[in-house]
């Protein structure tokens, strides 16, 4: 990859590299960020410079999947013409893009909004490859800057290991960027718990009693929306739905905490 990354005259990225979704430095308008599990790399934009991602890491800018058969060698590329930066896919796998809109290797490339997108490819036995993309805004710095701003609001919310974990159980369907997710039963949240910690003895009351200990402690943090009296009856998954759309508006949970639950 190095000598890919000097043909490109970019800057790798490593593995553990925090999430794109906290933000990227300032920079260039249209600077691409690619990041993997793996790693990935930082490029300014360029008519015609592309850049490869899949599973053969010689031949591919950013490797995804390396492990799993299903992805293709080579996925899918991303690429800068008419200013600015294209996503196609040439692998046997549809990419999904948030909205669960699937770009197959038929389809005519798809424009990158700036900002930050997370891409997924299924692989096998239900595993969720994460690519995640940032394209430099192009209103000059000061959105750059809010990006990058460690103090700016929404502030992240503090979460003990055990109900990180069962949130991201409850509400790996948001994170998957379905198109219509609903959180996990209280039951099948416990049910996955007890398939991935089996030591812990995970119970749908455990779950319920972490998850309402979140919720009430979030509401007297000022979020709207976590409360019976708030929403009114009936409630049904309301309370929950409001509760995951704000743990990842203020990214205290972002896509690539489904590495907790095997997804990679």
């Amino acid at each position: 990859m190095s000598e890919r990354l000097a043909q490109l005259d970019g800057t790798a990225l490593p593995s553990t590299h925090h999430s794109l979704a906290w933000g990227v430095p300032p920079g260039e308008s249209g600077t691409l960020h690619v990041l993997a599990v793996t790693g990935g790399i930082t490029v300014g934009p360029r008519e015609g410079r592309t850049i490869l991602f899949g599973r053969n890491r010689p031949d591919v800018h950013v490797c995804v999947g390396e492990n799993d058969r299903r992805i293709s060698r080579h996925q899918g590329s991303l690429t800068h013409r008419d200013d600015q930066w294209w996503i196609s896919t040439s692998g046997r796998l549809p990419l999904r893009l948030p909205g669960s809109r699937l770009l197959f290797s038929e389809d005519e490339p798809l424009p990158l909004a700036p900002g930050y997108t997370p891409l997924f490819v299924r692989g096998s036995s239900g595993r969720e490859h994460l690519l995640e993309v940032h394209v430099g805004a192009r209103d000059g710095g000061r959105q750059r800057t809010e990006h990058d701003a460690p103090t700016r609001p929404p502030h992240t919310w503090a979460l003990s290991p055990s109900e990180r974990l069962a949130l991201i159980v409850l509400g790996q369907r948001y994170l998957l960027h379905e198109a219509y997710p609903n959180p996990l039963s209280w039951r099948q949240a416990a049910e996955h718990l007890n398939d991935l910690r089996p030591d812990e003895d995970w119970t749908h009351k455990k779950v319920e009693h972490l998850v309402v200990g979140v919720r009430t402690r979030l509401s007297r943090g000022g979020v709207a929306g976590l409360t019976r009296e708030e929403v009114g009856e009936p409630v049904g998954n309301t309370l929950n739905h409001n509760l995951v759309r704000e743990l990842m508006e203020s990214t205290t949970l972002v896509p690539p905490d489904l590495g907790l639950l095997n997804h990679d």
